[in-house]
């Protein structure tokens, strides 16, 4: 038999040994029994504690605790004690496989028959395992509230003997097998719960008893049951479905600083979210590495079964996406939040909401990180950590319906024949996915930097101030972009979204695979010089990778070949914009600074003479402004520095040659024989689809819009404007990109009228993206691969 020393304290001293061990044990057969009364008659209170006292043995149940334990008035010392059963080592792991459901029997759970043969015959596969010993009078001290009460006392007693044998099993089958017990339980035990409730019932005036139902169905439905057995199976299960289809490359050396962070704090792990499997990868990832499982949050419409069932074992927490006033309901979930957190559980969510339709990263969304915020303002918790994670595909199988929904098919609802038809189409190599590990960020630090006064809630009966509401909103929104930016910096350009790049910025012919070189290669430059990360991008150094890279993209059915003439030649597939579009917008964020730049210089090389360099700035700061919604820009005087630096880049002498406050066509020109130019490639979709929200609210009258139909007319127009040929590409025509155009509308108040001539702003918004449409035009004129003498 295996012993087990991890998590006892040393031996007592001669003058506080204690004078009585009583022993909960949690044995659920006779086999266990058996197990456990023999190592206690050899001697194994003895030998694990270094004291020889008489020992008491009572069942680890409530019952039995306050009959026998909590009125005792002697200080014994209370030892926990559980068999552990453990599959059979493969490989030099222990993990259940579906070999082992053979023995009709969960190996670390198994049948009394099953139990008796192990022990005869495996007795590598039992140990009897204690846990962190406590005197009666520390578990008093450690539970005031309920100290004084048998029943209550009892089950803290039971909880916390069930907590330090979870303590102590994982020092033997390792982290990855953390998982809560007995949650529901001790939520609905905690007096400052009950308190609240009794708040809520009181301010509602309802009756406490079913305000306390109405919180228990809330819990029961929130918590989710996780189990090692179907943790184990579903990960053997789902590995084939993303291994099968990428080969995955984590990045790793952050790991063990985030393994160390998370002994003090709770981590909150929040990836991009690209396709249905990022929790998946994401998963298979930690748990390579040992991490516990994560708590993911998820949405109620992946509810279904055989899904649901399983992902709640596994650690899924599904919330109602929309609870409005439920005072209760909101209750339960910030007191699940905080729990979690306080006992250090890991949690993982996708905070834009939903998967991105374009491929770059939608704005968060800030409910969750609200809840989170409350558990540090009501100091449940010290501190969390915030882990930025990107998850970046070379291609996605699921693309299709993306790119659908977009142009405003109707999305198909999650079930098992979906299911069975995205399990299939996994079945395809799509290259690598890359998983990156921004830079932890302390949540309770950088609420407070950004002006959070982090105060408890008084509760519903005294609502908080205005201004503090306030302060605590924009701190929130605040780290969420810090959030972002995190993701932003560690997301690899990957050589799919290099290639659409420079194809997407062709005007309506093709390339030969000379041509594609030559395009790539001064971009290649620029990312080299400003280190920018990459995933693979020396495949394209060579004319036999980037053949490879083309064709593997042609076999996507996103570029088209034509290959009957003297060379191949490439573009875009007809049809397959958005999906082109989507793969450069994985990385289109790393070339904004540089797009805005060139509509910028446009913009002064236009402006009367000794004017120029105020007009190209005052240019650059409203195409911020205009991009707000898309992009993740700084402060203001932060993005004038990174503004410089890009300029110092292109024309290391600007500042000589802007001396006098000119900018000339000279430095235009220096712009374009860069080799590239990138306003029309990263931004003409962004401001296409702003002109048509713009020109429709232009034809309306002042009276109030329904969005969705708004949306819809949007999707119809743009349609006619593509042919017309006033819009430059289909990836225009987006309802994800009209939806941010419309923000961007009614954060300029042109949606309501405020009392002032709402038609003419609503024609000039029009009027100015007309002519940063021109500039854009302008500027594909000036790319290489646009020239009539080719690059």
């Amino acid at each position: 038999m295996i012993d087990h020393r991890a998590g006892v304290p040393a031996p007592p001293g001669p003058s506080d040994t204690p004078q009585s061990v009583v022993a909960l044990v949690d044995a659920s057969s006779p086999v266990e029994r058996e197990l456990i009364g023999g190592w206690l008659a050899e001697g194994g209170v003895t030998a694990e504690l270094g004291i020889d006292t008489p020992v008491t043995q009572l069942d680890l149940d409530p019952e039995a605790v306050a009959a026998r334990l909590v009125g005792r008035r002697d200080d014994p010392l209370v030892l926990p004690i559980r068999v552990l059963w453990l599959p059979a080592e493969r490989d030099g792991v222990r993990r259940i496989t579906f070999t082992d459901l053979a023995t009709l029997s969960n190996p670390r759970s198994p049948h009394r028959l099953l139990q008796r043969r192990l022990v005869a015959k495996a007795p590598d596969r039992h140990l009897v395992l204690t846990g962190q010993p406590a005197r009666l009078s520390e578990l008093r001290a450690n539970n005031p509230a309920v100290a004084g009460s048998a029943e209550p006392f009892a089950r803290a007693i039971v909880r916390a003997g069930i907590v330090a044998l979870e303590r102590a099993e994982r020092a033997v089958i390792g982290d990855r097998y953390k998982v809560p017990r007995l949650v529901a339980e001790e939520i609905l035990d905690s007096p400052e719960f009950l308190r609240r409730l009794d708040a809520i019932a009181e301010h509602m005036s309802l009756r406490p008893s079913e305000v306390y139902r109405r919180a228990e169905r809330a819990l029961r439905e929130l918590v989710a049951a996780q189990s090692r057995l179907v943790s184990d199976l579903f990960t053997q299960a789902m590995r084939p479905v993303h291994a099968s289809a990428w080969q995955v490359e984590a990045d790793t050396s952050g790991l063990a600083a985030l393994r160390r962070l998370n002994q003090r704090y709770p981590l909150v792990f929040l990836p991009s979210h690209r396709s249905y499997v990022d929790a998946f990868v994401l998963g298979d990832a930690l748990a390579r590495n040992d991490f516990p499982p994560n708590h993911v949050i998820g949405g109620a419409n992946l509810r279904f079964w055989p899904m649901g069932p399983i992902a709640r074992r596994t650690g899924t927490v599904f919330i109602r996406r929309s609870f409005g006033d439920d005072e209760v309901y909101k209750a339960v979930v910030e007191e699940y939040f905080a729990y979690l957190l306080a006992k250090r559980f890991n949690l993982e969510w996708y905070f834009e909401g939903g998967r991105t339709r374009t491929g770059k990263l939608r704005p968060p969304r800030y409910g969750l990180l609200n809840y989170l915020a409350a558990a540090i303002r009501s100091r449940r918790v010290e501190d969390v950590m915030l882990v930025p994670v990107s998850i970046t595909y070379e291609r996605l199988n699921e693309l299709g319906a993306i790119a659908t929904e977009q142009a405003g098919g109707v999305k198909k609802p999650e079930n098992l024949p979906w299911l069975a038809r995205y399990i299939r189409n996994q079945q395809h190599s799509a290259g690598h996915v890359y998983v990156r590990f921004g830079t932890p960020l302390s949540a309770r630090e950088r609420l407070g930097a950004h002006g959070d006064p982090l105060q408890p809630d008084p509760g519903p009966a005294e609502p908080l101030p205005a201004q503090v509401h306030d302060q605590e909103r924009k701190a929130v929104q605040q780290l969420a972009f810090e959030v972002a930016v995190g993701i932003n910096a560690v997301t690899p350009i990957t050589v799919n979204a290099l290639v659409t790049l420079i194809l997407l910025g062709v005007d309506e012919r093709a390339l030969t695979l000379g041509e594609v070189r030559m395009a790539l290669r001064p971009v290649r430059g620029y990312i080299g010089n400003r280190g920018l990360p990459g995933g693979e991008l020396e495949a394209l150094d060579d004319d036999n990778g980037l053949a490879v890279v083309l064709e593997q993209l042609s076999a996507a059915k996103v570029v088209t070949v034509y290959r009957g003439g003297l060379e191949p030649v490439y573009s875009i597939e007809t049809g397959a914009h958005l999906e082109a579009a989507f793969y450069r917008n994985s990385a289109v964020h790393w070339f904004v600074n540089r797009a805005i730049l060139e509509l910028s210089v446009l913009a002064a090389v236009e402006a009367p003479e000794g004017q120029q360099l105020e007009a190209g700035w005052e240019a650059a700061y409203r195409l911020r402004d205009l991009l707000k919604f898309e992009f993740f820009f700084p402060e203001r005087a932060e993005f004038a520095a990174e503004m410089t630096a890009e300029m110092l880049l292109a024309v290391p002498d600007w500042r000589t040659r802007t001396a006098d406050g000119t900018v000339g066509a000279d430095i235009l020109a220096t712009l374009a024989d860069s080799g590239f130019i990138m306003a029309h490639r990263v931004l003409r979709s962004f401001f296409d689809a702003q002109l048509v929200v713009a020109e429709r609210l232009a034809a309306h009258d002042g009276g109030p819009l329904d969005r969705k139909q708004f949306i819809d007319e949007c999707l119809a127009v743009g349609h006619q404007m593509l042919l017309q040929q006033r819009l430059h590409s289909p990836e225009s025509v987006s309802s994800e990109l009209f939806s941010s155009a419309l923000k961007l509308a009614d954060n300029h108040g042109l949606l309501t009228p405020d009392g002032t001539d709402l038609p003419t702003r609503r024609r000039a918004f029009a009027d100015e993206l007309r002519i940063i449409s021109a500039r854009i035009s302008r500027a594909a004129a000036l790319d290489p691969s646009n020239r009539t003498d080719g690059p």
